[in-house]
């Protein structure tokens, strides 16, 4: 038998409620929340520690949890949860009862470990937009880069909202963050060319040769990225535009560069 909670106002309940809500009460206790069926196994399949599983018995079964949690090494505290208090802290709008508290994992440049020589690496310097973000993260997967650097971040990468944005893309790519300085000479240390789309001292991004070890490195559309970027870049380049407008879609930009790239190296 589980344990089982039927009230929205239980202590347990309501500390969801603040992972969910406070970036500061995830960091605190290291934790982060996922929902859906799709985004846990594929947190469970990168390798992160489910530490609470609650489910609703009527949209999901003790069997489907065993199916979710065979052969995995960790055994979660397991909770069933009222459809009540199911839809007062499910996030989204489906219905698919099921809810877990997941252990962060610590996302610094010493931490991540790169198994190609010929990288292809995706930065985004100061990315804000939960929903930006989760496409950055989607077509990183889409074209199964090396790894995505994040560059001053200004959002939480374990939020609920880019979780769901990226379609839990967030446990399928290998992330990082730190500053500018710190991705910057991350990459130099390991001959990675920077690539940086830029308005300033561009080339046409179709006339570079991709096919070497070499980041793409997007800004934000409002302010693009920082000088220091500019500075160190190995070359700035930019897509040409036909229309009005000198910007567009920054996961857009990352999709079209890094899949050029992709072309190059015949895949």
């Amino acid at each position: 038998m589980f344990k089982q909670i039927s009230s929205a106002q239980n202590p347990a309940i309501k500390r969801l409620f603040q992972l969910q809500e406070k970036s500061r009460a995830r960091k605190k206790e290291g934790v982060f929340m996922v929902e859906g069926i799709r985004e846990i196994s594929l947190a469970l399949k990168g390798g992160f520690e489910i530490l609470e599983l609650y489910f609703c018995v009527e949209l999901f079964s003790e069997e489907q949890i065993s199916a979710l949690l065979n052969n995995n090494r960790f055994q979660p505290e397991i909770t069933e949860i009222s459809t009540e208090v199911y839809n007062k802290i499910a996030y989204r709008g489906s219905t698919e009862g099921l809810i877990a508290v997941v252990k962060s994992k610590d996302l610094s440049l010493d931490n991540l470990r790169l198994n190609s020589e010929n990288l292809l690496i995706l930065v985004a310097e100061a990315p804000e937009k939960p929903g930006n973000i989760g496409a950055l993260l989607r077509t990183a997967d889409a074209a199964n880069v090396d790894a995505v650097l994040i560059a001053n971040p200004k959002t939480d990468l374990f939020n609920p909202n880019i979780i769901r944005s990226s379609v839990g893309c967030v446990f399928t790519n290998k992330l990082a963050v730190g500053s500018t300085s710190e991705i910057i000479a991350f990459l130099k240390e390991r001959k990675v060319a920077i690539y940086a789309a830029a308005l300033q001292a561009s080339k046409n991004y179709s006339e570079m040769n991709f096919t070497n070890s070499c980041a793409i490195v997007v800004g934000t559309e409002d302010t693009g990225l920082s000088e220091e970027w500019l500075k160190n870049s190995t070359q700035n380049i930019i897509i040409p535009m036909q229309g009005e407008i000198d910007s567009m879609n920054v996961s857009v930009a990352a999709g079209i560069l890094i899949f050029e790239a992709k072309r190059q190296r015949g895949f």
